[in-house]
């Protein structure tokens, strides 16, 4: 029996490992909101980013992976399976995200992997060029880079999204991974990796995700473009595009509190994903068996298809 099972339901976090079939019925979600950028571990239910669920089986053993947004959410989950499956792990967070982030350092540590925590916000460039030199210096170089920290903030109606919020986005989710990939590209040798997280918006835009949905065909189109362009150079580069996925994303702006109760309810699998559900396409694109893999984007949506 675990430390949780005398906890209330609501209080436990969900472990995908224990669904015995893909539909079977999970709670609603119940309406709670945090100020940006919100904590996975103050959320309810608290997401499973596979600290508990993951086991690898050592695909990724000698290589060194930096992933954006590592403290909760899909960068947790990458960055604890990466280390289980053998790679030595820097994450990056903002340093409001400090809690969330203690807890994935300490889950990679346990493995045995070394852990490099580098807090700081993407939006300034000189800050990633000096993220890019901490984690290659912290790291003794580095094979995988993860493109994956992302703002994603609803709002209704455009004449209300300001300048401001807007140009936050932007900066998070198009800029930053162009100024980090051209700071790695000097390190990368043949044969490593990079990743980023688009989504399911760049082929469905919500109407509520007017700015986010934009940044997110840009990343699918970083990926196929960027591929073709360091294809010579034998460095491969491809996206995942998620579906309705439970992280702290959502409960911190990103969907509209009426919402959430039903967040994921109308994909065919009947649920939202959880973060360790997704980590597996990572690991894949992050390892040498995905060698013939670029320019492409892998979905993983609940069954409605991109």
């Amino acid at each position: 029996m675990s430390k949780d099972d005398d906890k209330p339901v609501a209080d436990q976090p969900f472990r995908s490992g224990a669904l015995e079939e893909p539909r079977l019925a999970l709670p609603k979600f119940p309406k709670q909101k945090q100020p940006w950028p919100g904590l996975a571990s103050k959320m309810d239910p608290r997401p499973d980013h596979g600290e508990e669920s993951y086991v690898g089986s050592g695909r990724l053993e000698g290589k060194r992976a930096l992933v954006t947004g590592g403290d909760s959410g899909i960068g947790a989950a990458t960055a604890i399976a990466f280390a289980r499956e053998g790679a030595d792990v820097a994450i990056n967070y903002l340093p409001d995200e400090q809690e969330d982030a203690d807890i994935v350092i300490a889950a990679i540590e346990e493995t045995g992997q070394s852990c490099i925590a580098i807090p700081g916000d993407l939006r300034d460039e000189d800050f990633c060029k000096s993220l890019i030199e901490q984690a290659v210096e912290g790291l003794g170089g580095l094979d995988v880079l993860v493109n994956n920290a992302g703002r994603q903030q609803s709002c209704d109606r455009l004449e209300d999204l300001d300048s401001d919020e807007f140009d936050a986005t932007m900066k998070t989710n198009i800029y930053a991974p162009f100024w980090i990939t051209k700071a790695a590209l000097p390190h990368l040798k043949a044969g490593a990796s990079i990743i980023i997280t688009s989504s399911v918006q760049a082929f469905s835009p919500s109407a509520h995700l007017f700015d986010y949905a934009q940044t997110k065909a840009a990343n699918r189109a970083f990926a196929q473009s960027l591929a073709k362009q360091l294809a010579p150079r034998a460095i491969r580069v491809n996206a995942v595009c998620p579906g309705p996925y439970w992280t702290a994303l959502q409960v911190s702006g990103g969907q509209p509190q009426e919402a959430l109760p039903e967040f994921g309810a109308d994909q065919p699998l009947g649920r939202a994903g959880q973060p360790v559900e997704i980590a597996p396409i990572y690991v894949l694109l992050a390892s040498d068996e995905a060698s013939y893999i670029t320019g492409e984007y892998f979905a993983s949506v609940g069954g409605s298809g991109v």
